[in-house]
């Protein structure tokens, strides 16, 4: 299993890294945060370091540090548009409860 991206994401983060031309993917990994314990924490890249895995879908370089790939394998990213917010949205297999905000969410 690996990462994916809905194309609508990945359209969304080919427009991001084409307004930065230092960007070479999307890093993809987790921090501690909010009350169920972990976040996604995402961002154009500038450079792949030693201790992370890059992956490909649909044109996009995705970037995840090893020891954030236990609990995003697998994860679907979406953006949807919902009113006028925009957002990416993460369907994350490995999940086993998220706060009720959604901002974090916990694995075994």
């Amino acid at each position: 299993m690996s990462l994916q991206l809905t194309q609508q994401a990945a359209d969304r983060i080919l427009h991001f890294m084409s307004l930065d031309e230092h960007a070479v993917g999307f890093r993809v990994a987790v921090k501690k945060m909010g009350c169920s314990g972990w976040g996604y924490d995402v961002a154009l890249a500038h450079q792949v370091n030693e201790d992370e895995t890059t992956l490909e879908d649909k044109g996009v370089k995705l970037i995840v540090p090893k020891e954030a790939m236990d609990k995003v394998q697998g994860t679907v990213i979406d953006y949807e548009k919902q009113g006028i917010n925009q957002i990416f949205v993460y369907k994350n297999p490995n999940a086993t409860g998220s706060c009720g905000c959604g901002e974090s969410f916990t694995t075994n």
